[in-house]
């Protein structure tokens, strides 16, 4: 029998599912409005050059289908967008990492009973799951070959594939974002802390000057090739990761701040159903996206679950 502490989420996030419902059918015809005062005051700071790159590989390892018109709030559409669950491996030389390690096999068991009804059922991938060390096998490595894991926020399905790695291996991630998912009496929504239990974390500030359009960075080697920017409203501690590739070309991995690239095109929100479930700060997400749309052609931004954005970087 589910204890007080879980009946009290499940009812919460009944409610909250209902309420977002109600305004997802007014959203779509109206979506939010663009703050062009705001996008007209970023100033944006050019990166430091990069002293040397880095290799950069993107792994699906699931699908997910979802309405256009949920995914990207106002957009007239009665069709379905694939979005993709994915791990990206990063290589620097001085360390192999993983930037999001996201689903580990059996996640529908391991994993999703954590969340509080129904959002388990909202949010689970299609079948098959490729495991992550299913899928570091494809490029020739291992769990063990990994120095550490770069998590742009502690969602569940952006580290569940902790669950195949070793537990020595730490996960560095901002300490607000550490403190929001692991110091409160229940995880926030969204957040299972299964797989993070008794692992090793590195804790670091952003306390890195303006870079690109993003307030604050850190500079993960001191080198340029992998720049940490603050990207925090769908969660508090979310993360960009700024990757300095060959040919003079920098890849921006966006984490959850959006989910399609259309969103940063046509600078639209999720839809309140489910953005009001999964973004923890509405307001400071719709900033994100503001910023993240002023931001040059020559960046490339890669969201999380941009099926289309990230099969571009899958291995040839």
């Amino acid at each position: 029998m589910a204890g007080m502490g879980e009946r009290t989420a499940m009812l919460s996030t009944i409610l909250t599912c209902c309420a977002a419902t109600v305004n997802t059918a007014q959203r779509i015809v109206r979506p939010r409005r663009v703050d062009h005062e705001f996008l007209a005051n970023l100033e944006y700071v050019p990166p430091p050059k990069a002293e040397t790159t880095v290799e950069f590989t993107a792994l699906t390892q699931a699908t997910l289908s979802a309405p256009t018109s949920v995914i990207t709030e106002g957009v007239a559409s009665l069709g379905s967008t694939v979005m993709g669950m994915s791990t990206f491996v990063v290589r620097h030389p001085e360390a192999t990492f993983l930037v999001d390690p996201a689903l580990c096999a059996g996640v529908h068991e391991r994993v999703l009973p954590e969340l509080p009804f129904p959002m388990g059922h909202f949010v689970g991938p299609d079948r098959p799951v490729t495991g992550l060390t299913d899928i570091l096998a494809t490029v020739g490595l291992t769990s063990a070959d990994l120095d550490f894991v770069l998590p742009t926020h502690l969602h569940w399905d952006h580290v569940s594939g902790l669950y195949e790695i070793p537990g020595w291996v730490p996960i560095r991630v901002p300490a607000a974002e550490y403190t929001w998912a692991m110091t409160t009496p229940h995880a926030p929504l969204g957040v299972a802390r299964g797989p993070l239990r008794g692992r090793v974390f590195d804790l670091y500030e952003l306390t890195g000057p303006p870079v690109l359009t993003f307030r604050a960075s850190h500079d993960l080697f001191g080198d340029g090739s992998v720049i940490i920017v603050d990207l925090g409203g769908h969660t508090p501690g979310s993360v960009g990761v700024l990757l300095a590739v060959e040919g003079d070309r920098r890849i921006l991995l966006a984490g959850d701040a959006v989910w399609s690239s259309l969103q940063i095109r046509l600078l639209r929100e999720k839809a309140p159903m489910p953005g009001e479930l999964v973004d923890a700060d509405r307001d400071a997400t719709f900033e994100v996206i503001h910023r993240l749309h002023a931001l040059p052609p020559t960046i490339r931004v890669i969201p999380s679950h941009d099926r289309r954005a990230t099969a571009r970087q899958a291995p040839k």
